[in-house]
Parts: structure tokens; sequence; C-alpha cells
């Protein structure tokens, strides 16, 4: 929801914060809450005990004063008494009933009557609409038949407000001027911070002075973004009577860290109807169904999931879910509904995936309470996921009913309510994509020989315009399109963004409708720079250009008259205006949800000035059959395929939900014969265009028989529709219903998926809709469930008439799949490249050997623990962690003078990056310096492993003429013992449960040491006898294991790793010292050259 209303202390304190306005008496506040101490209060409010208080709950309570929750012109003990008894207590507030837990407290103003005055501010579509009346209080009645009234239109450029004078003209003179100051100021706070409405009843004038005692607002959610600063942190609160669970709370965040949509409202804890819906159309719809079936009552929540959630969040969605369902018993059990419409892009495999684990969780609950599951859904990869629904199923024993696009999307609602039998063997659709097969075994009705002919008019063809871009924006719109068709089979666009999975659906769907050439022109990002991308056009691979400038592709491509955005709610804006600024465009679709409401009106108003149809926001799009389609509308080809939209109908429909126009596709389809156009306005309050506006195009297209109108609670545009239906202004048949039927029968407040799915009075209503436009003429069936038979019925006259011709099926070319989506589907397989077995980053969390990062982080694992998992697939015991972190530690560097750290000076100084420094410093390590570990512990290993007595181990070695490696220091000595391997030594003995091969080495030592002292044990030689000790001795490897992971040079790595820190650490060094080039010492270079050459002449 976008418009979402804020307490009154939030309203009043941006207001406050936020209004310049001399006049304004910014007033003392206190907010008291459910665990608020009323003793300590004072404390934090010293006013408190000084001044006369009021005192109102402030929970979004209307009609306070009237309904006996307003304390005046006391002091604080009274009104510590009040709030003691109310606090806690339940109220009935009209229909609904809730529990007080928040009051707000203010000093009390002494004023007269006559100085009360009513102020309102509500947005609406094309304007602000300010009231104001010269009176004020509880007593004001129908305020909105007597105010005065003055209306401000949007504008696209802000302009100072005019017209206040007369709106206050009736107040006493002496506060006019007062009055009208801060009305101005007031208005131009509400249009800057967003507010979508702002009443203040009573507004108080005394002594020069505003005051605002009674206050509500509402917020527009989705401009956080932009007035984030200047609200504060705001918590926008549940409607009275439901007060948010922790679970609500919890997918809420989700919701707001997720690019998917994540909704849950619980209705009734105690319920046992849950639903689980793909969708904020179809989630409206299944709450419908389940209320019209006579199930309200016992309908637990609402909800959906949809915008492609991943496996992770959708199984934290319905574990949530499930969490909630499982809390109570029921003596019938518990239903749950798994229910959507066809989806455009979210793979339906994947998302059920979360649910499938989910459900597996809770097995035994399920069992418990005696659920039984229902599932229907459609879309991408639909067949799969249905598939594995019913194995697992079957693997729970859980009552489970699968069921796909062949049954009817609500049909499962009647069946968990037993109102319909439940079929036994449901009709199986084709499996995922049969459209490879290339030909159809089905006849279908058409109006149209010709596929690649759209049934409208064909002018001329364009002529492409080069030159320049001043010239570029002198293009005249096409004129060979008739006025009433958005798109026709010569329709291009520009794709804003990089989606290249839109792009490709939509040529796969020019090349299925015989298209000549692409419908996608190029595409624009900004933050990529201009260059080509590889798509398939049928199977030949073509060539599309990507501009990081808009106009670059507009001048490129002038015959482009459709802009597709894909940009984000952040910059949806200005892509939408830099595109309207080019005459060509005649369309723009925005696909972007969440764009802040002021915004949307500038564009609506922009676009009527240029003549342009904006489609969206918050929309899949639109479609054409045969001729074009907007980004992923319709779904992949097997669904285009299915619902005949290769080709045009005789059916055009309008919808508001984009997830919705897929299901209308396949309703139109199997009970007509196909769409002709259908176009999903979107679920934000104000649409770039709006119901009529395309009703009215199809009205005028001969082509377009008959009208599919799709509406839901919220708005009045259907009025408009139903009246012009009355008036004889629209002929063509309509078939319409408004979804949202629902919320009449629920106690508080519902917000449904779409941000205007909110009903503000009666008439705003689903059921008043319905039947307005039933009385209107239009054809309404009594549900959605029965929506495709009176679409039937409808289309069956117009056929027995003879005005509409049912011609055979002509089957589509194929067109190829994708080779990653062919994978996916598990229709091909090809041996892996690459093969790992450590890590796996494809899920919701980084895995490090199938352990979850964040397992790591909480278990405190360590880097220790993360080399376990790395190097070794298996997690390590805590003794081993902290050896393997010494080892780093103690390895991590020796100082400048020795060769890699040398190195990485040397090429640090050169001038050289990081990894250039680090790759000159770790190439130095070899046998001579670092590279001991391995065959260190190769050489003590064997002589252990053979039971080679100390002492001729050292014998073999010198016969040899070998050295010991691990054995002997430079510097260090038994009179001046190396620190690193005492500290190594102490900590493998008190830890490690045996050390049989550092025993060994150490009776090696002291061979060595007795011919000189120097040759002792040193950090190499420890570190590689003490790693085989832990391999062979934790107890969790094989003696094989242990020593493949040494013959593979695992302690080599060690060292590399330990000391990359310190080569790093220099490079960092010499640049923070800002160190010039190295240049060796000549008095450090001993110069060898032969003494005399004689060069003979030849």
């Amino acid at each position: 929801m976008s418009a979402k209303a804020v307490s009154e202390v939030t309203g009043k304190d941006i207001i406050f914060r936020n209004t310049s306005n001399e006049s304004l008496h910014k007033g003392l506040v206190a907010p008291v809450y459910k665990t608020t101490d009323l003793q300590l209060l004072p404390k934090e409010h010293p006013w408190l005990l000084t001044e006369k208080l009021v005192v109102k709950p402030d929970q979004l309570i209307k009609r306070r004063g009237k309904l006996g929750l307003l304390l005046v012109n006391k002091g604080y003990e009274d009104v510590k008494k009040w709030i003691s008894e109310k606090r806690g207590k339940s109220v009935t507030a009209g229909r609904t009933t809730g529990v007080i837990t928040n009051f707000i407290i203010e000093p009390f103003l002494p004023h007269k009557q006559e100085e009360e005055f009513y102020l309102c501010i509500h947005s609406s579509r094309e304007k602000d609409t300010i009231l104001f009346y010269h009176e004020g209080g509880i007593d004001i009645g129908d305020v909105e038949s007597k105010a005065q009234v003055l209306e401000v239109s949007v504008q696209v450029t802000d302009s100072s407000l005019s017209g206040v004078v007369g709106l206050v003209s009736k107040a006493p003179k002496s506060v006019q001027t007062t009055l009208t100051t801060f009305i101005s100021d007031l208005y131009e706070v509400y249009k800057r911070l967003c507010f979508t409405y702002l009443e203040i009843n009573p507004l108080v004038v005394t002594n020069d002075k505003v005051h605002v005692l009674d206050l509500a607002a509402k917020l527009d959610q989705t401009a956080e973004f932009l007035c984030k600063v200047q609200w504060g942190e705001v918590i926008f609160p549940p409607p009275f009577g439901r007060e948010a669970l922790p679970e609500e709370n919890y997918i809420a965040e989700l919701d707001a860290k997720s690019g998917a949509s994540l909704k849950l409202t619980v209705l009734n804890e105690k319920g046992r109807i849950w639903t689980m819906v793909a969708g904020g159309g179809a989630s409206v719809i299944y709450s419908d169904t389940i209320c019209d079936l006579g199930g309200a009552s016992e309908l637990a929540n609402y909800g959906e999931y949809s915008g492609a959630p991943t496996e992770g969040q959708t199984y934290e969605y319905a574990k949530t879910v499930l969490s909630l369902m499982t809390k109570f018993h029921h003596p019938e059990g518990k239903v749950l509904i798994i229910g959507g419409g066809i989806a455009n892009f979210t793979n339906v495999a994947a998302t059920f995936k979360g649910i499938i684990k989910a459900l597996t969780e809770y097995k035994d609950k399920l069992t418990e309470h005696n659920v039984s599951i229902f599932v229907r859904r459609g879309g991408p990869n639909y067949q799969e996921g249905l598939r594995v629904m019913r194995d697992v199923g079957n693997d729970l024993g859980i009552t489970m009913h699968v069921f796909g696009t062949e049954t009817h999307m609500t049909a499962i609602v009647a069946m968990a309510l037993k109102k319909t039998p439940i079929p036994t063997k449901p009709v199986q659709d084709t499996a995922t994509a049969s459209f490879l097969l290339g030909s159809s075994s089905q006849a279908a009705p058409t109006v149209s020989k010709s596929r690649n002919k759209s049934v409208s008019s064909v002018g001329s063809s364009r002529t492409a315009q080069n030159g320049s871009l001043d010239e570029s924006l002198e293009v005249a719109r096409r004129s060979d399109i008739a006025p009433h068709s958005l798109f026709d089979e010569k329709t291009t666009s520009i794709i804003w963004g990089m989606q290249p999975k839109a792009v490709q659906g939509m040529l796969d769907f020019d090349y299925i409708c015989s298209r000549n050439t692409p419908s996608v022109a190029a595409m624009t990002y900004p933050f990529s720079g201009d260059h080509k991308q590889k798509f398939y056009f049928g199977h030949e691979e073509i060539l599309l250009p990507l501009y990081k400038n808009m106009a670059d592709a507009m001048r490129k491509h002038p015959d482009a008259d459709t802009l597709i955005s894909f940009a984000s709610l952040r910059s949806a804006y200005d892509s939408a205006v830099d595109a309207m600024s080019f005459p060509q465009i005649r369309t723009v679709a925005i696909i972007a949800e969440g764009i802040p409401e002021n915004q949307t009106r500038k564009l609506i108003k922009m676009a009527e000035e240029k003549g342009v149809r904006i489609i969206g926001p918050a929309t899949v799009g639109g479609i054409k059959p045969g001729c074009f389609k907007i980004g992923h509308t319709g779904g992949m080809i097997d669904n285009v395929v299915a619902s005949k939209l290769y080709r045009a109908g005789s059916v055009a429909y309008v919808s508001r939900s984009g997830g919705m126009s897929n299901e209308l596709n396949n309703i139109i389809c199997k009970n007509t014969n196909g769409v002709y156009e259908g176009v999903a306005i979107g679920g934000d309050r104000y649409p770039g265009t709006t119901f009529l506006d395309h009703i009215l195009r199809y009205e005028q297209n001969p082509d377009i028989k008959i009208i599919v109108m799709l509406g839901e609670v919220g708005g009045v545009e259907e009025y408009v529709v139903g009246k012009l239906v009355k008036d004889g202004k629209i002929t063509k048949p309509i078939v319409a219903w408004c979804i949202g039927t629902c919320a009449s029968m629920f106690n508080s407040d519902v917000q449904f998926g779409h941000a205007g799915a909110s009903a503000h009075n009666d008439s705003e209503t689903a059921v008043a809709k319905n039947k307005f436009l039933k009385e209107m003429g239009c054809f309404v069936p009594e549900s959605f469930d029965s929506l495709g038979l009176e679409l039937k019925a409808v289309f069956e006259q117009f056929v027995s008439k003879g005005l509409i011709q049912v011609l055979p099926e002509m089957p589509p070319p194929t067109v190829p799949m994708d080779y990653s989506w062919a994978r996916e589907l598990g229709l091909i397989r090809k041996p892996a490249s690459f093969m790992s077995s450590i890590c796996d980053e494809r899920g919701d969390e980084l895995m490090y050997a199938g352990m979850p990062i964040s397992s790591i982080i909480n278990e405190n694992l360590g880097i220790g623990g993360v080399l376990g998992l790395l190097w070794f697939q298996r997690r390590l015991p805590e003794y081993a962690f902290k050896y393997l972190e010494i080892c780093l530690m103690v390895t991590a560097d020796h100082g400048p003078a020795v060769s890699g750290a040398h190195n990485t000076i040397v090429c640090s100084r050169a001038g050289k990056d990081l990894v250039s420094s680090l790759t000159s410093g770790l190439l130095t390590i070899g046998e001579r310096f670092g590279g001991a570990l391995d065959l260190a512990a190769k050489q003590f290993t064997e002589a252990f492993d053979s039971q080679m007595h100390p002492n001729d181990f050292v014998n073999t070695m010198r016969k040899k003429g070998q050295l010991i490696m691990g054995i002997g220091h430079r510097v260090k000595s038994l009179n001046n013992p190396d620190k690193r391997t005492e500290i190594l030594k102490e900590y493998v003995r008190g830890a490690f449960p045996s050390t049989p091969l550092l025993d060994y080495a150490l009776q090696v030592e002291k061979i060595t040491t007795s011919k000189k002292p120097n040759l002792i044990l040193n950090v190499d030689g420890v570190i590689a006898v003490t790693f085989v000790d832990l391999m062979r001795n934790c107890g969790c490897f094989t003696r094989e294991e242990a020593q493949e992971f040494i013959d593979i040079g695992v302690l080599n790595g060690l060292f590399v790793l330990g000391r990359s820190v310190g080569f790093i650490g220099h490079f960092l060094d010499q640049k923070r010292l800002k160190q010039g080039l190295y240049r060796h010492p000549w008095d450090d270079i001993t110069y060898v050259l032969p003494e005399h050459t004689e060069y003979e002449e030849r």
C-alpha cells in the first residue's frame, strides 16, 4: 500500500519540524505507549505537572470525541488515572473492536468555539483538493457538503498556490491573513513531504497563532527514499482492531529487504482456512471466493508472495504461515490453499522448493492438525513443480490435491470447502516445452487465416530517418497506425534496463507470431557502455545495440515508438520523463512498482500534454496477439501457445493485475476464440492509463467484439465505465468483475496486494461496483469462478448471430528453447566443465562445504574453521581451528630481509599495484624459501612410518647428500631458541590427542644439535610434523586421506596463506612511507667480468 496512515504523534512531529510558518504554534506532545511508565513520564516531560492537559488514544480511531475517548482540561493525576483505566481495555469503534494501548497527551488550549476551523487536504489522480470550513469540532457534520473547496491541478512544474484567500473568505476577517499564509505553507509541506491525506479538526487560531489540536494524516510510503530525512523514523501502525503479530512483522521485514513482494495479514488465528497465494490479484480473488462460499468466519489470513521470490524467501514465508496455522487445533481439521494464477516469468518449480522444504519440516504438525492441502498453479515450469508437490504429499503422508491450468484458478476453493467433488483423474496439460513439437493437435477458433498479419489494418511502411540528434527530435510519430491501436505488427520498442530474459521473450514471441523483424530495436542503460548484445530471433543469432544514452538510441532508431522501462522505482520517473521528451514515442510502459504517487501524477499530466499513453506503473505490461508484447507479458512460449496468443482473437481485456492478465488469457482462450489485445494497467492508485482509456479504444476497433474488465476494490473508475454503457456510448458487451468482495466481510481494514486496492467509502467496495455494473447493463457473473462461463455465453451469442466466424487453427512455427532453460527443465544434460565440492553460492546463502555462512559466523568458527571447511571439506575440532590460526600468525612475516618480502618491497617501490607486488613475493616461495614444509613432512613421515631410528635417519640423509628439511636456522639455535617454535610446541602438546611425529622429530633435533647448535627443528619443521599429527590423530581423516592432503601440497598452502598477510603489509607500508624506486647499491654487488676480450678481424 502506498497511502498509509501515521499516528497523530508522528503526523504532528513531521509538520512541526518541517513547517517554517511563523504563526504555527509548535506544541508540546507526550506520547504514551503500552509499556510507558506513567510515574516516570514527567521526568521526560516536566510540563505535564504544570499544565492543564488533553489526552486521547492515538491508534487511528475515528471520532474519538463522540466515542468518549477524550479527556480535556485536567491535571496530570486525572490524566494518569484515565489512561490507567483505558489502557489495555477493549473498545468498539463502528464494527471494529480493539485494545487501546497508545495515547497522546498535550497541553490544553483555552479557546472560543468561533476560533475553531476545519481544514483537510487530500489527493486524487488529477488534483489536490483543499477543504476549509469556518467552523470546527466534533459536531461539524457533513463537512464535504458545506466546506469551501479549492482544487489544485497537478502541475509538471511546481508553482505557488493561489486561491486561498477565497477559501477562507467566511472566516473572521481578523484571522484571514493568518489562515491564508498558514494554509499556503502547509500545502507546500503536504506536497514536498508526500502526504496523501491531511485533516486538522479543529484548527484553532487565537492571538495570531495557529494551533493544530486534532490531526489525521497519511503518507505515501513509497516516497520514503525521497523524504526519509524530513520524515525521520516513521512507524506505520496497523489499523485499529488488528495489532500486528510478531509473524506479520517478520514478513514485513522480509518484504522490505526483498525485491519480491511478501505480504501477510492474520485475520483469525484460530481459523481453519489458510492461504498461501502467489500474486497480488490472485490473492484477493482466492479470499473473495472463500468468503463467497461461506468461509469468511473461518478465513485465517490474507497474504501473497510474488515477484519471483527466492527459494529461501519462499521457505521463510511458508514456514511462518505453517507456524501460525499449527498454533491452535480445530475440530474439523484445517485447510491450506496453495494457489495462484498463471505466472508470467516466475519459475514455479523453483518457488515451490521453499514451500516443500517448509512442508517437510512441519510434517508431524500438519498430520497432528489434520491439514488438507489444495494446490493450483500455472506458469513457467509449473508441471515439474506440481509433480514434485504431488510426490511430497505422498512421501509425507499428507492429504494433498494438486491441479494445474486445466483447472479454473479458484476451483480448488470449492473442493477444499466441500462444495464440489474433487476430481479423481484431473485432465493433464501438455508438458512444459511441448511447443517444440511444432504442431497442434487441437482445432481452435480464430478470426484470421493469416498468422503474420494483425486483424487491424496495416498502413504504409515507415521510412527510417537518419541524421543528427536535432533532426531526430523532429521525427513525426507514425501515421500508419490506427488511433485506437497501441501496437501493430510493425511496432518496435526501446528497452530501458538490462533485461535479457524479457528481451529474449519478446523476440521469441515475435518469431512465433511470424513477424518479419524483431520488436526490440535497442536497449539503453546509463550504467553500461555502448556495445551490442547477442540474442536469438528464431534459430538465427542477432545483435541488438545497447546505448548508454537514450538520446543516442532515439536518434539511431527513429522508428521506435514504444519505451519499455525496467528502471527501478528510484529512476523510473526520470527515465519516463526522458523518453517523453522525444516526439517519436507514443507509448511508455513502466514496469516498476513503488514509484511515489506525486511522481506518477506528474507523469500522467506530462503524458496528457504530449499525447503519450502510459501503461503502468506496477504492471507486467500488455499484449497484442500476433503483433507485440511488453516484456514478460503472456509468460513463456509454452503459455503463448497454450493461450493462442500468437494470433488475434475477438476479445480484448483490461485488468489492474499483471499476474491475473495471464489467467485472463487462459480463461478467454478456453471460452472464446482468443485474445485480441490485453492490457494490465497496474495496481497503483494512479495508473498511467485507466480502464476507460482502453475500453474506449476497444469500442472504436471493429475487430474487437467483446470486452472484459477485471476491476477491483478501491477507486471509482468502474462507475464511469458503467455510466457510459448505460448512456449507450459504449455499445460492445462488457463482461466485468471487480475483485475484493471479501473486504466488506472483514472487521478491520485490510490492505490487499495492490496499492490501489483499498476502499475509502462504501461506493468503492467491490460488492457495490459489481452491483452497479450489472444494473448498468454489463455482464457480471455471480463470482470470479463463473467469469469464464459468463464470457462463453456472450461469445456463443456472437457466433450464433454470425458476428464472429470460427476458423480452423493454424499451427505456429517452432521456437528453439534456450539451453539454460532446457537444462533447468531437465530436458537435456551436459557434462559440467568444472566440479566444485567446497562452496556453493547459488542459493539464498553462501555455503562452505554444506555449512551456511551465517552458521559459521554464529558458531564462531573463525579463520581456522573456514580453512577446515574449504580445504578439507569437514568441520575440524575446535583445537584444530586455533592451531591453524597460530600457524598463520607465526608464518605471517619474518621481516623485510627475506626474499619474498624483499621482492614485494622492490615491486611496490617500482609503482606496481598490490596484486603484482604480492605475486612477485609469492613467486620466491620454494624449497629454499618457505617451501620446505611439504618436503619436511614427507621426510619425517617416511622415516617414522618405516620405524627408522632417528640416528639412522640422520645418517641415511647424510649418506644421500640430502638436507633434512625443517632442520636448521641461520640465526636461531639451542642457545637462542625461536619463540615461534616454542609457542607451537607448547600449544600442540597441550591440545592434541597425541604427537608421535613431533616426538620423533625432537629426537632427530637432539642428534643434529649435538653437531651444531643451530641445527634445530625450525618453524617449518614444527608446522610440518605437527600438521601430520593433527591429520592422523584428530579423528576426522583416514590415514589415506591424511596422506593425500599432504601429497597434494596443503602444507605449502598454509605457508603461502600466512606469508601473504605479511607481504600485503610490506606493500602497504612502502606505499604509506612513499618510498621511491629502489636501485641496489654498487658496493653490494661483486662484478665479475673477463679481464680482456679480443676482437679479431675477419
